[in-house]
């Protein structure tokens, strides 16, 4: 969720100060580029060159720059438009106050006064300052101009009493902020079943059948439905490809039988589900337990047939929108739409192995949409990102339709 956001950090001269450079290494972690700018007092809590270093960005203190006799300006204007989010944690009641009252005398103030994007202010100060008439007041007033609180815990204060007021953990906040981004987002509490690579099926215990598919398909449909909002369980064959998101679990198998076992451990409890995993349509009937060695004349296989994970998804389907994949040589549109009806799938997205810059081993694919009322959408060679993209919308408008 936080991925490519610019976020400016404002720290407040309070004892949780201390926490920004957990919270700096969460967020950059996060994948998010950090800003920070601070009040002089915060400075006697945490060390600015520390998170200066965390960060990868110098931490601003005052408007005005002096250095080697020269003098510059931290405009505070440009600070607030980089933004996408401005954080101020710990935010003391001090701070807060002058917040709600238009107070402007430090850059961290200007700062904020100056921000167009969402502000989130994480209280930290002792159990009778919480509780303040004058606080609650604050805490109104703030959230009434449109600024998001992030309440504070209870737990042991400075002060070494007991109660409401400590500043939320740095994973919860880095949490809150992904709530957030993800609450307004299309498939905001979602839950998304995809599989994808290929199967890998035993000869022996050196040699498999399998296929040319590097799993890419799925992993960019997975990661386009994380960035949506979506909970994903990513259920992959034998592929070298990761997917670094908090929203993904990737579950890694090795055989048709493995997928099938991992897909219906899930399929019930999601809203969508997409299989595309080239899976091996067949599996050798025996398996040697030893290697098998070279001999003269040929070497026989008794192949069957693997469960067909797509056909059990569509009859044991509910509530979910299912979607298959089909990658065909001829007849492409009947045989994608024979695929659909026998299947009891709501779409089915058709590959040619005829279309320039299609098919397995590539960065691009051609796609053609269709869905159960067989309307169908054709799409030009594209990058799969940009294909898993148009994929999604076709998917969301029919969900939500």
């Amino acid at each position: 969720m936080l991925r490519g956001k610019n976020i400016l950090l404002g720290i407040t001269g309070g004892i949780a100060a201390y926490k920004t450079t957990f919270l700096t290494r969460l967020l950059i972690k996060a994948g998010a580029a950090v800003k920070i700018t601070m009040t002089q007092s915060a400075s006697s809590f945490v060390s600015p060159l520390t998170l200066s270093t965390l960060s990868k960005n110098p931490v601003l203190m005052d408007f005005i720059n002096e250095e080697d006799g020269s003098l510059s300006w931290n405009n505070h204007v440009e600070l607030g438009l980089w933004a996408d989010m401005m954080l101020i944690a710990p935010a003391t009641a001090n701070t807060l106050s002058k917040m709600a009252h238009g107070t402007c005398d430090n850059l961290l103030l200007a700062t904020y006064l100056s921000a167009k994007c969402p502000v989130f202010f994480a209280p930290a100060m002792d159990l009778d300052m919480y509780q303040h008439p004058s606080t609650k007041e604050t805490f109104k007033k703030l959230q009434s101009f449109g600024n998001v609180m992030i309440p504070a815990e209870s737990g042991e204060l400075a002060s070494g009493l007991f109660g409401e007021g400590r500043m939320a953990e740095p994973e919860a906040i880095v949490h809150f902020l992904e709530d957030f981004l993800r609450s307004g987002l299309p498939l905001s509490n979602k839950k998304v079943l995809i599989t994808a690579g290929p199967t890998h099926e035993p000869i022996d215990p050196v040699r498999f059948l399998g296929n040319r598919s590097s799993g890419t398909m799925g992993f960019e449909l997975a990661k386009k439905a994380a960035d949506l909002g979506a909970t994903v369980v990513l259920v992959s064959g034998p592929t070298s490809l990761s997917a670094e998101h908090s929203n993904i679990e990737v579950v890694r198998v090795t055989t048709a039988e493995e997928m099938y076992q991992k897909v219906h451990e899930h399929f019930e409890n999601v809203d969508v589900a997409i299989a595309a995993a080239a899976v091996a349509d067949y599996r050798p009937k025996d398996v040697s337990e030893q290697k098998i060695k070279k001999e003269a004349g040929d070497l026989g296989l008794t192949l069957v047939r693997n469960k067909d994970i797509l056909r059990s998804m569509g009859e044991k389907k509910k509530r979910q929108y299912l979607v298959g994949f089909a990658l065909e040589t001829e007849n492409e549109l009947e045989n994608a739409k024979g695929k659909l009806q026998r299947k009891n799938l709501d779409a089915i997205v058709l590959n040619s192995l005829n279309d320039e810059g299609a098919g397995f081993g590539q960065g691009t694919n051609k796609i053609t949409f269709m869905d159960k009322n067989l309307t169908v959408k054709p799409f030009e060679v594209k990058t799969k990102s940009e294909v898993a993209s148009d994929i999604w919308k076709e998917i969301i408008v029919r969900i939500n339709a």
